[in-house]
This record gives C-alpha cells, sequence and structure tokens, in this order.
C-alpha cells in the first residue's frame, strides 16, 4: 500500500510541475537518502533515445507518503 500511495502523491506533485504522466515512462523503486528509505518516483519521456534532460524525479516518504524532495533533470 505504500507504494500505491506514494505514486499517487508523486502524481499530483508531477501534474503542478507540469508533467503530462500519460506521455511519461513512469519508474519506481525504494531509495536510501540522509532521512532513511523513501520511494523514488521517476518521470521521463517515452521517447528517450537522443533525447536529454526533461526528467522530473520525486521523492515520496516510505511510512507517511508526504514528498520530500523533487528534482529536475537538465
Amino acid at each position: 500500500m505504500s507504494l500505491a500511495r506514494a505514486v499517487a502523491a508523486a502524481n499530483a506533485r508531477a501534474r503542478r510541475e507540469g508533467v503530462e504522466i500519460d506521455r511519461s515512462l513512469v519508474m519506481a523503486a525504494e531509495h536510501a537518502s540522509a532521512g532513511g528509505v523513501c520511494w523514488r518516483i521517476s518521470y521521463g519521456p517515452r521517447d528517450y533515445v537522443h533525447r536529454r534532460g526533461g526528467d522530473v524525479i520525486i521523492h515520496v516518504g516510505l511510512e507517511d507518503g508526504r514528498v520530500q524532495r523533487v528534482l529536475r533533470g537538465q
């Protein structure tokens, strides 16, 4: 259930950041950070070959389901 909650929170934040979720390649993984373990939800272009940047990475707390950090690729 924590992954589903994390993806829902990340999707809401990604939309606010201008990400077209239905046109993105979405990946999820557990990630160890200084604050503990979190979910790392990545949104990138589906047509990523010969393309640079445009990725949005959102860290969501494993326990509370809150967005901790938003990173943008260059």
